[in-house]
């Protein structure tokens, strides 16, 4: 969305107008891991808080905007949300979500090796090998919609 008045350098490009194929081909993906992960046991809840916390560690208002809306649709108590940055701090999460989150908080921060390999350990003492991939696919097509959000300055919408 542009406009030819404007000078090229101040023009806004949404990279998914842009490149609507690509940005298909990335929904497809959405699709997919959307399935996969339910497949393996990962619930909208989990799915949604995943979505949520990667896009407050990626600064995504957008995408923050779409999935608390979207997590309170899939029964995600507002208290829950509201204290989603602290997790770690509160009981108000189970074990499969906090070894979700930790997972991909991971995913999302890429900590050095040491720190990656001891999270993945403690992930894989609660989560599956489908919960495990499925929780960090979730977290990887999550992070790309940020990015398309973040670089494209999509607005939250009122």
């Amino acid at each position: 969305m542009t406009t030819d008045s404007e000078p090229r350098t101040a023009r806004r490009v949404f990279l998914d107008k842009e490149d609507p194929a690509l940005f298909r081909a990335l929904n497809g993906l959405a699709l997919k891991v959307k399935e996969t992960a339910e497949a393996a046991g990962i619930g909208a809840e989990l799915s949604e808080l995943i979505k949520v916390r990667v896009s407050q560690l990626n600064g995504c208002a957008y995408c923050l905007d779409v999935h608390t809306q979207e997590a309170l649709a899939a029964g995600v108590a507002q208290r829950r949300l509201s204290v989603l940055s602290a997790w770690r701090d509160t009981d108000l999460f189970s074990e499969q979500e906090r070894a979700g989150l930790a997972l991909a908080e991971s995913a999302t921060l890429l900590p050095p090796s040491e720190v990656l390999d001891e999270e993945h350990s403690k992930a894989r003492k609660v989560l599956s090998d489908a919960e495990f991939s499925a929780v960090n696919w979730i977290a990887i097509t999550i992070g790309a919609f940020n990015r398309i959000s973040i670089i494209s300055r999509h607005p939250v919408r009122e």
